[in-house]
């Protein structure tokens, strides 16, 4: 048991430093956290896979966006040589050209491996991220839905 909360403290850690690096613009440090096969899944995109696609996005981002991320994590659980971290996401990209920022919220599953180092890393993620722009276009189709249904007044 004292393993097991040895084991999440360590990830609850490594996610701050992932945000950390992450606004730093510290693509080397991310990329240390991460396992050489990690894959993510997003939205309405296909699986980015490894970490050298992961490196070549983020650098391409950083091009044009600062990035900063904050995250409530919600639960760590570990077995064995494996853990998940299920993670509230907000992520900000806010534009070098000084335009308006675009903000993304949601959920976030993330896989990670125990290395025969000892180390843990990242080895999937998947992430529910939605922009706020998404987010308000989701309550007006569920609006129109519910007054096409029930009628002005319910």
């Amino acid at each position: 048991m004292a393993d097991d909360n040895r084991d999440e403290t360590f990830i609850r850690r490594l996610v701050d430093r992932w945000h950390r690096a992450t606004a730093a613009g510290d693509v080397a440090g991310i990329l240390a956290l991460m396992a050489e096969d990690a894959v993510f899944l997003v939205p309405e995109r296909p699986p980015i896979r490894g970490r050298a696609a992961f490196a070549q996005g983020i650098k391409s981002a950083l091009e044009t966006f600062s990035i900063s991320s904050i995250g409530e994590v919600r639960e760590v659980g570990v077995s064995g040589d494996l853990a998940y971290c299920w993670t509230d996401l907000t992520v900000t990209m806010t534009p070098i050209d000084g335009t308006s920022a675009t903000v993304r919220t949601g959920p976030a599953l993330s896989i990670f491996k125990r290395g025969a180092d000892g180390e843990w890393r990242l080895v999937r993620e998947a992430n529910m991220l939605a922009s706020h722009a998404a987010e308000l276009e989701l309550k007006i189709d569920n609006l129109e839905r519910e007054l096409m249904t029930d009628g002005p007044g319910g």
